[in-house]
C-alpha cells in the first residue's frame, strides 16, 4: 500500500474530525430520544413471546442540549468541509480513495522518531 505524506494541517483537521464526532455521537447518547417533546408509547405484545418494545416519555432537549448539539454538527460539517477540500487532494494522482482512507487512519500509525 503507497504511503502519503499528509500535510500537517490536514492531518490535524482530520483528528479533530474525528475527535469531534466521537464527541458528538458521545454526547447524543446523554439526550432525552427525542428533540421535542414527545409522549412515550408501548407497542402491542408479540406473538410467541412477551416482549414489548416502548419508549418512555421525552421531555425534549434544554435549549443548551440544542445548542450544543447544533454546535457539534456545525464543526463536524466545517471540518468535513476542510478535510475534503484541502489543496492537498489536486496532488494525488491515482488512488484517491486509497489515500483517503490511509488519512483516515493515520493517526493509527506510531510516530515516527
Amino acid at each position: 500500500m503507497p504511503t502519503y505524506d499528509f500535510p500537517q494541517d490536514l492531518r490535524d483537521a482530520q483528528l479533530a474530525l474525528h475527535e469531534t464526532r466521537a464527541r458528538y455521537e458521545q454526547y447524543a447518547r446523554t439526550l432525552p430520544w427525542s428533540a421535542e417533546p414527545m409522549s412515550g408509547w408501548e407497542s402491542e405484545k408479540q406473538p410467541y413471546t412477551s416482549f414489548r418494545s416502548g419508549k418512555a416519555d421525552s421531555p425534549g432537549y434544554t435549549d443548551d442540549q440544542a445548542a450544543e448539539i447544533a454546535r457539534l454538527k456545525a464543526r463536524i460539517l466545517e471540518l468535513g468541509i476542510i478535510v475534503s477540500t484541502h489543496p492537498f487532494w489536486s496532488s494525488v494522482e491515482s488512488g484517491l480513495v486509497d489515500a483517503r482512507m490511509a488519512l483516515k487512519h493515520v493517526h493509527e500509525q506510531p510516530a515516527e522518531a
